[in-house]
């Protein structure tokens, strides 16, 4: 019986969502008689130690994954589990990720105690968040919100919301579903009101590429929908460049065959806002064309200010 080491942030989330990923894989392998057990080895990201700065002053994608992908090429672990937006475009060498599985929720939700929708909001309500794309949509929807950061776990958001007088915090509706905490949930919001993040309620199972025997493994675990869905919209992020320090959102799904995908850029202040939809066969093509377009209206001209 082959042993395999799974890497993870240790943050409560990231150990729920890999127990829960280990639970279903280890059922996999029970009824297809596979002899395959698992253990969990906890990493320490750059991202995990930065607390008190922006995602958008310390780097942004990859925070959040490099040290575990540097686990996995040095034979420390066998694969990790992510969340599929914390994951930079361009994986390292001699990587892959060999399952998505089936999507959660991918909405973004509000958790207030005063009010039960953004529109509720009281004037000049003080919301926090830890995303410069849900600042500038909520910006865009509500200016005289007042955005302010809040980085930490979730569960360490939560508690800030009532010990730092936030009158709502903002977070991704997954995470609250995976730790069974959905009663805490005051409001969906629509990705027509907020795009959520590129990969936002997915995961991904990431391995070597040469360990064939994992990766046969991991094709059970793969929904073919999900992946879809994630590679139109991780091929807009490539396109775009996009990280954290720039306000990118997008959302696709497969609908009749077809993969239709919004994607959106926009100003960190929220006053300038690019949307455009697109939908085909070929997920890549989708993914290209809606960036392709955003491109078209200036969206590399917000890129680069951003970024500035």
């Amino acid at each position: 019986m082959r042993t395999i080491v799974v890497g993870t942030r240790q943050s409560a989330l990231a150990l729920t969502q890999t127990q829960q990923t280990i639970d279903k894989l280890t059922a996999i392998c029970e009824q297809a008689g596979l002899p395959f057990a698992f253990e969990i080895k906890k990493i320490v990201t750059r991202g995990d130690r930065i607390l008190d700065v922006t995602l958008s002053k310390v780097g942004g994608k990859g925070l959040f994954v490099k040290e575990i992908e540097q686990a996995l090429l040095d034979g420390e672990i066998d694969c990790a589990i992510h969340s599929m937006k914390d994951m930079p475009f361009e994986l390292p060498e001699g990587l892959v990720i060999g399952a998505i599985p089936e999507r959660e929720d991918p909405r973004d939700c509000l958790v207030s105690l005063t009010a039960r929708s953004v529109e509720e909001l009281p004037q000049g309500a003080r919301v926090g968040t830890s995303s410069l794309r849900r600042g500038a949509q909520l910006q865009a929807l509500r200016p005289d919100l007042a955005i302010e950061s809040l980085r930490g776990n979730i569960d360490t958001r939560i508690r800030k919301l009532t010990e730092e007088g936030f009158d709502a915090i903002m977070l991704a509706a997954a995470g609250l579903h995976r730790m069974g905490w959905k009663d805490r949930i005051t409001a969906y919001v629509p990705p027509e009101v907020c795009l959520p993040a590129v990969g936002q309620g997915a995961l991904a199972v990431e391995c070597r590429a040469d360990d064939e025997e994992l990766l046969s493994l991991l094709a059970r675990f793969d929904d073919d929908a999900t992946r879809q869905a994630v590679t139109a919209e991780r091929t807009f992020l490539g396109l775009l460049n996009g990280g954290c320090q720039v306000p990118i959102g997008a959302f696709a799904e497969v609908v009749e065959d077809q993969v239709k995908m919004t994607g959106m850029v926009a100003s960190p202040d929220g006053l300038r806002i690019l949307r455009e939809s697109f939908q085909g066969q070929d997920p890549v093509s989708v993914g290209r064309t809606v960036a392709e377009a955003l491109i078209g209206q200036g969206a590399d001209r917000i890129l680069a200010e951003a970024r500035e």
